[in-house]
């Protein structure tokens, strides 16, 4: 199915651009978000009537993600979890553990923005970890884990 792109999409193409994707990718997951639309004749023609619009908002959306990404680039999380006498912690510490943590300090980060390659923390100590606020600012935070003995 060939799309038009309404908002930059990692791995596939800018704003405006019009891409051939596989039907469900479109279907259940790009149209539904408000990322694309299908390539029709007067798509194209709507498009591009909308163009100046949807370029202020996607460089708006820029700036608001760089500036958060300057307030929040180098900042530490602290966590206390359970942990045993050898520095393993009783469960984990997730994305989603980061996320309400970081929205406790005042970021509003969604929990998909958390990226965590490794998996989940599972030891006690300082572990970085990778925030994408936007598809093009992606910066780095420290997440203390402190023990806590049962």
């Amino acid at each position: 199915m060939e799309i038009i792109l309404l908002d930059k999409v990692v791995n596939l193409g800018n704003l405006g651009e019009i891409v051939k994707v596989k039907d469900g990718y479109a279907r259940n997951f790009l149209i539904p978000a408000g990322r694309a639309r299908r390539a029709t004749e007067t798509a194209k023609a709507e498009f591009e009537a909308r163009r100046k619009e949807l370029e202020a908002a996607a460089a708006a959306k820029l700036a608001e993600a760089s500036a958060l990404g300057d307030k929040l680039a180098g900042s530490t999380i602290k966590l206390t979890q359970k942990a045993g006498v050898d520095g393993r912690l009783f469960g984990s510490v997730t994305n989603f553990d980061i996320a309400e943590e970081l929205g406790k300090t005042g970021y509003k980060v969604p929990k998909a923005s958390v990226r965590m390659p490794n998996g989940p923390i599972k030891t006690v100590g300082d572990t970085t970890v990778a925030v994408a606020l936007h598809t093009d600012v992606v910066v780095d935070i420290t997440v203390s884990v402190y023990g806590e003995t049962a």
